[in-house]
């Protein structure tokens, strides 16, 4: 059985979303509430009660996502109309994959408290009084964990010669809407644009000689770091860009993670490297850990993991500035490409 403390299962399956499933390494950054149960027609006893409608309450605050595990999808997704917590996202575990994950038998209700980490913290049995505890635990708990980040901060690993020269190629080339890599409703990565959820406008470098000196300083000054502070090598990097953030449209991009889909498997570190000093806001946050902002002075890095979620706060005056590129190594390429093999089974599993 899962323990408090264990590290939540993580799991893809079909969902009253807009794409008709969910990916729950994306619930990262709040608490979540999964709530196991036999079908969508059986509603917990704590369903319907006023406690209940307290955590109700905390969802909409952002506090708390809801989550209801429903083991038999019979109706398909309108039986969510059925829940009393017709808001929340709705699992339609047909096949018991998440109630195998969570050790859950197939006929239990039972009541999972996930924290922003995606970390155990509560396994709860039905009961008419398990609402009124769980409020009483988030009422006192603390909303973020505040503790440090597993980034790397460094300065001076681009001259303001070079940023400058970085930003003029920038402004005479065209420009093009970022694009978000994603899946689609089958699991297949796809490219898509959404300004709700990303605002950055990007331009591939092609000079060969601006690629060659910012390849070459990324390996001077900062690979070396990466390998005393993270015991990783790193033998290539790609997406070589220039990206801008702008004030006028609140340049920014929503709660993420960059490795997670065909395509990005292969990247081990985001290099996210600041070109001006001019604006305001644009700050990354990893809400797994904090709701603290970072920003590295024009001319640094800050350097993270793929894995981690990460979000880029609206740029609220002037432009942002900044080179993007992705680190990576030959272990990684190769597990990279066994992961692609076994998306590709499954996606051909669903057709």
């Amino acid at each position: 059985m899962i323990l408090p403390g264990d590290p939540a299962p993580l799991f893809l399956q079909k969902a009253n979303t807009d794409w008709g499933r969910y990916s729950f390494d994306m619930a990262a950054g709040r608490y979540s509430l999964l709530i196991f149960m036999p079908s969508a027609h059986s509603a917990p006893l704590a369903f319907g009660t006023e406690v209940f409608r307290n955590l109700e309450a905390k969802r909409r605050n952002g506090i708390l996502e809801i989550f209801c595990i429903a083991g038999d999808s019979r109706g398909g997704t309108n039986s969510c109309s059925d829940l009393p917590t017709a808001d929340s996202i709705i699992v339609f575990d047909k096949d018991h994959a998440v109630h195998r994950l969570y050790k859950v038998a197939s006929d239990q209700t039972l009541w999972v408290l996930v924290d922003p980490m995606l970390r155990i913290k509560q396994v709860l049995s039905d009961s008419p009084d398990v609402a009124k505890h769980l409020n009483q635990w988030l009422d006192h708990a603390p909303r973020f964990q505040n503790g440090p980040i597993p980034a790397l901060m460094l300065d001076d690993v681009l001259e303001p010669q070079f940023c400058q020269a970085l930003i003029s190629y920038y402004q005479s080339q065209p420009q093009n809407f970022s694009g978000i890599l994603t899946r689609n409703s089958e699991g297949a990565a796809i490219q898509t644009v959404s300004q709700s959820f990303k605002r950055r406008h990007d331009c591939v470098l092609r000079d060969e000689a601006l690629v060659r000196g910012l390849q070459a300083r990324i390996i001077r000054r900062v690979v070396p770091e990466i390998r005393k502070s993270f015991q990783c090598t790193i033998t290539g990097m790609d997406r070589m860009i220039v990206g801008c953030y702008d004030a006028a449209e609140l340049g920014g991009f929503g709660p993420h993670r960059d490795n997670t889909v065909k395509g990005a498997f292969h990247r081990l570190f985001a290099i996210s490297l600041n070109l001006n000093k001019d604006f305001k806001g644009g700050e990354l946050v990893f809400p797994e850990f904090s709701d603290q902002g970072f920003c590295p002075p024009a001319g640094g890095a800050l350097i993270f993991s793929s894995a981690l979620m990460h979000a880029v706060r609206p740029v609220t005056e002037g432009k942002r500035y900044a080179c993007l590129p992705f680190a990576f190594n030959e272990d990684s390429l190769a597990y990279a490409r066994s992961q692609e093999d076994i998306t590709e089974d499954k996606i051909s599993e669903r057709k």
